[in-house]
């Protein structure tokens, strides 16, 4: 039990260390890390690079998450500690100094496989708030805290999916502190395409 449980957290730590937002930057010929907010993640990517390259970014951050999770059994390594080591090495990557991104595309990649519908609710209230407000931070943050609600309502008695999913919405907050902050004095940027859409002329 011990050695599955090592060999679950180690590939999914490896799986999720890869850090698909400065490697782009990389390829660019740039470090993600001192443009914009210095994150690795999906928005950060767009505003630095585009969308030609934040897309890709924000699905390999999500299919690092899924692939691994879905792949367990098969393996014989339990997913969910797979799932949440995922999680772990994208926001600790050893190969950045264990200073990696938010975590909220991984968890979403995740929790496509562990708890699919807490998903498809938690995504919608992600883009209701994005979309009502334009904020990405104040969409994943909501997220965050709507995950471990909505998995105990869709999944009642799984204590593992439970626990996996609070610590997801811990780690996905505690990353957010500058964003909070910025909330807060209101002085958080709004995502660009919401501008282009919503704002007034």
């Amino acid at each position: 039990m011990l050695l599955r449980t090592v060999l679950s957290l180690l590939l999914g730590l490896l799986c999720g260390s890869v850090p698909f937002g400065q490697l782009a930057g990389r390829i660019k010929g740039i470090d993600i890390r001192t443009r914009g907010s210095g994150n690795i993640g999906f928005t950060n990517v767009q505003r630095t690079l585009g969308w030609a390259w934040a897309i890709p970014v924000l699905i390999l951050d999500s299919a690092k998450g899924l692939l691994p999770t879905i792949f367990a059994s098969r393996l014989g390594l339990t997913p969910v500690l797979v799932g949440a080591g995922a999680i772990a090495g994208h926001v600790f990557t050893p190969w950045l100094g264990f200073k990696g991104g938010k975590g909220v595309a991984t968890t979403i990649g995740v929790s496509a496989s562990l708890c699919p519908a807490s998903l498809i609710a938690g995504l919608s209230l992600y883009l209701a708030v994005l979309v009502s407000f334009g904020f990405v931070s104040l969409a994943s943050l909501i997220f965050a805290l709507a995950l471990p609600v909505l998995t105990a309502i869709f999944y009642p008695g799984n204590l593992p999916l439970l626990l996996f999913s609070l610590a997801a919405a811990l780690i996905i907050i505690i990353r957010h502190r500058a964003n909070i902050k910025r909330l807060l004095g209101r002085t958080e940027p709004r995502f660009g395409l919401w501008l282009k859409l919503f704002r007034k002329t």
